[in-house]
């Protein structure tokens, strides 16, 4: 995994790499430490964003103590939606808007953090909604300048959100998710307690797991940054600029620990040190992919989880269909990283070896089944859904996950194959079932 391990670029293409990642603390205990944090950024009056489901836990608490001990005005917003929408992000907006706040501190998982990104993103920068989304579904226009401060506080270990300049979103209109992307929208600050995670339902474990894990394997199979076209200016590479020899540490370590300790963490709630070492996982994860982006399983992803039927899953709010995000794309990894496999099997080999795969000798030929067969065994291990089947869809769905999922451009370029409709198709029907 050294810089050697990478072929000189392609005509046209990059031959330097960036690495960008949120100034991070780490440990058990340091939400206590957000008022401190806050004071030293300059934030007198901050918008402590969360929902409804995590505004009574002890993790808002604690945060709101140390806040208010620093001095700090607070404006609670406690609306965030679970898998935010276009319209909640407007919420949300409007929100830090009418509080004429100066800082933003987010607690709970990837859809506190991510829509507190875009309240901080359209407060400070207004423009029409869809001017900042990713194109071809927005404008991808840049975002002009820095934002207000805002310190993440995660409480689920796996979207990796804290240390990404992506928030996701559902576009109701397109019954499909999209996202922005921008170094900017970055958190300046994430303040990461693994404490938060051992109250965590089971299934909730699992399905962030399998978000780390697709974030590691992803971004070390993605398409290397030598092979990506230059860009016009240094400051226009963009964050998915492809595997690169920083991304690949943080795979790799994030890989090993997923392999070693997710089926403990899932399974026994007890089991502090697995949800530890989960969280850790994530954040190593969230750095590697936020420097090297993920491919075709989270393109894949959006329209599983947008166009949703009548899926329910334990563990999430009761009375609303939903496919979480991590269990929205690992439904789709084992038949993507078949058909990856042959454009790079030796990453596929190592990612296999360090999710438990015991075999020494494992051939080239072999590497896209080895690699698909240790994330089924985990899969079945933790309960997870038998593939697009297991969240309510069938072969007739086909044409349409398809459709909500070709706009991806900045996913599906990422990846090692030129993805197009036949592949897409190919794919998802492969993910049908595995089992």
């Amino acid at each position: 995994m050294a810089c050697g391990h990478y072929e000189s670029a392609l005509a046209g293409c990059d031959t330097s790499f960036s690495v960008d990642a949120s100034n991070i603390t780490f440990g058990a205990g340091c939400l206590a430490e957000a008022g401190d944090i806050a004071r030293s950024l300059g934030i007198t009056r901050i918008a402590l964003m969360t929902d409804d489901a995590l505004v009574a836990t002890p993790h808002v608490a604690v945060v709101t103590e140390s806040l208010k001990a620093a001095g700090i005005d607070i404006a609670l917003y406690d609306n965030v939606r679970v898998e935010p929408t276009d319209e909640s992000f407007q919420a949300a907006t409007k929100f830090a808007i009418d509080a004429k706040v100066d800082g933003f501190i987010s607690v709970g998982g990837g859809s506190v953090i991510d829509t507190t990104k875009a309240a901080n993103l359209y407060s400070t920068h207004p423009a029409q909604f869809l001017d900042y989304v990713n194109a071809p579904i927005g404008g991808g226009v840049p975002v002009p300048g820095p934002l207000r401060p805002h310190i993440a506080c995660p409480t689920t270990s796996g979207t990796g959100s804290e240390c990404t300049g992506i928030a996701v979103f559902d576009l109701l209109e397109m019954k499909a998710k999209t996202g922005i992307a921008s170094k900017l929208i970055r958190p300046n600050r994430a303040l990461i307690d693994p404490n938060c995670t051992e109250t965590l339902p089971s299934a909730v474990v699992a399905a962030s797991a399998f978000d780390v894990l697709s974030h590691a394997l992803e971004s070390y199979t993605a398409r290397p940054y030598t092979h990506r076209p230059a860009p016009n200016s240094p400051s226009a590479r963009p964050s998915s600029q492809g595997a690169n020899p920083w991304s690949d540490l943080g795979c790799a370590e994030a890989l090993r620990l997923i392999g070693q300790y997710m089926v403990r963490g899932v399974t026994d709630a007890s089991d502090s040190e697995a949800r530890h070492q989960l969280m850790w996982a994530s954040t190593l994860a969230g750095i590697a992919f936020g420097n090297a982006g993920c491919h075709v399983p989270h393109g894949m992803s959006y329209s599983v989880a947008g166009m949703v039927k009548d899926f329910q899953p334990d563990g999430w709010p009761v009375g609303e269909p939903i496919v979480p995000h991590g269990m929205s794309v690992i439904v789709n990894s084992p038949a993507v990283f078949r058909m990856t496999a042959p454009h790079n099997p030796g990453r596929h080999i190592e990612g296999a070896r360090w999710l438990g795969a015991e075999s020494e000798d494992i051939g080239d030929n072999e590497a896209g089944e080895v690699l698909a067969g240790e994330i089924i065994r985990l899969m079945k291990a933790t309960d997870m859904p038998n593939g697009l089947e297991g969240v309510g869809y069938e072969a007739v769905d086909i044409s349409g996950l398809v459709d909500g999922s070709l706009p991806q451009r900045r996913l599906l370029d990422n990846c090692a194959l030129d993805v197009d409709r036949e592949v897409l198709t190919s794919l998802y029907e492969s993910a049908l079932s595995y089992w």
